[in-house]
């Protein structure tokens, strides 16, 4: 069992960051052995915006994952959000040069790369060329095209775009904490992958991860990523709205929201009072929770009403683009009282909340298991993902593309029909992360 690999995700967030170190059990489980947690004083709306008290935080919570566990940590996935991340559809071809011989890994990477080459806006960069479906010259909706004959190969893509330096200013506060970056990947795609069902990845599901300084939606449908939004506000407006309403300091407010808050104003009867003490000598301030579950209802609709704009925008009420599997909610956010009930009312669609426990081992602690850990799940399950597949070496030349969109048994079979045009070649991604670790390494 020692033998394990162990890999470590590493969730920088607005208001906590969470060091989790972790290992597959023999059932194929998720066995965390460590957790660290620090308060993140240097992060707004998921952008690093104090290097020095992030990496001091970054070194709290893996100093205490590191003392739980026993385990040295040395390399560690890393999740980017915040309000620099916007997505865009496009859609591109390639024409082969000899329509002979069937369509290989060597075509979608070229495809790839080429998407890679859209010019960006100033300071932005390509994180993720995630492709929706393939057409071989006129016909459409491919979902796997490897092994096919045609002459042009076309496919749209889910293109996620983020700021060059916010990438790289989290980069540098994982180098600065002495931690080798072994991958980089988008927080809502992390916390998708510990909290959604293939099942409902195929039937059609809107995932709303609330954290605390930003809200990120990921959509799926028929088992690929349709669309991914990051909208800049989360918990912390809730606080921050708490603490002007009712004039108290922000520990309050927090304290108030978690223990006393509801999403529903309805809910509280005029005389439930809390009683709230005052600062060094002053007067005790007592807070109906009627008032406050209006202060709390009224940012969350509007979060709720930005996301289902973004839900409508992806085409969710076009006969093709329904969401049968409705909404599941995820994120510290998603511990509010009554949410569930109101993002039902507001969107019309079901709602559950997600708990990111599926892929945790069953004698987990039940804290793992609370929807604010999803995220880190998430980027841990990425990073014993990336050890399994260093492991086994023939599975080395397969282009991350591919796992997004075929089953590990389609790309073997390609493989072995032509095993002489998979060059080992590296995804994109990687090239784009080893060019991170360089420009670090430089800017020493």
């Amino acid at each position: 069992m020692e033998n394990n690999k162990i890999a470590v995700g590493l969730d920088i967030g607005t208001t906590k960051i969470v060091a989790m170190i972790g290992r597959k059990n023999e059932y194929n489980k998720i066995e965390v052995v460590g957790i660290g947690k620090a308060k993140s004083l240097g992060v707004k709306r998921g952008v690093v915006s104090n290097i020095t008290q992030t990496i001091q935080s970054i070194q709290q919570a893996v100093d205490e994952a590191e003392s739980v566990s026993g385990q040295t940590i040395k390399e560690v996935v890393v999740g980017i959000a915040g309000q620099h991340i916007r997505s865009l559809h496009h859609s591109d071809y390639i024409t082969r040069n000899n329509a002979d011989e069937v369509i290989d890994q060597l075509d979608i990477e070229n495809l790839v790369n080429q998407v890679h080459k859209l010019v960006m806006l100033p300071g932005e960069e390509i994180i993720h060329v995630l492709p929706q479906e393939f057409k071989v010259d006129s016909q459409a909706d491919i979902k796997e095209p490897i092994g096919m004959y045609g002459g042009r190969l076309e496919a749209n893509f889910h293109v996620v775009v983020g700021q060059v330096s916010s990438i790289r200013n989290i980069g540098r506060c994982v180098k600065s904490a002495d931690l080798g970056l072994s991958d980089v990947t988008l927080e809502p795609l992390a916390s998708a992958s510990a909290v959604l069902s293939l099942e409902e990845k195929e039937a059609g599901v809107a995932l709303i991860d609330i954290g605390g300084g930003t809200t990120d939606l990921a959509i799926f449908k028929d088992g690929i990523i349709r669309h991914t939004a990051v909208i800049p506000f989360g918990g912390n407006v809730i606080t921050d709205d708490i603490k002007e309403g009712c004039s108290i300091i922000e520990k309050q407010a927090e304290l108030l929201k978690i223990k006393f808050g509801s999403a529903w104003p309805g809910e509280n009867k005029e005389t439930e009072i809390v009683s709230i003490p005052g600062l060094r000598g002053r007067e005790p301030k007592e807070i109906t929770l009627k008032n406050l579950s209006k202060i709390i209802h009224a940012r969350v609709q509007e979060i709720i009403e930005q996301v289902y704009l973004e839900i409508k925008n992806y085409g969710h009420e076009t006969a093709k683009g329904k969401l049968i599997a409705g909404i599941v909610l995820t994120g510290g956010g998603a511990q509010l009282k009554h949410l569930r009930q109101l993002v039902e009312y507001i969107t019309g669609m079901d709602a559950r909340i997600g708990f990111p426990n599926e892929h945790l081992a069953g004698d987990s602690d039940d804290v793992l298991s609370s929807p604010s850990f999803a995220t880190a799940v998430g980027l841990l399950m990425e990073g014993l993902a990336k050890e399994t597949k260093q492991e086994e070496p023939e599975e080395e030349g397969i282009d991350q593309v591919v796992e997004n969109i075929a089953s590990q048994d389609e790309v073997e079979q390609a493989q072995e029909e032509k095993p002489k045009k998979v060059k080992n070649k590296k995804p994109f991604f990687e090239k784009f992360i080893e060019g991170l670790k360089d420009f670090l390494d430089n800017a020493e």
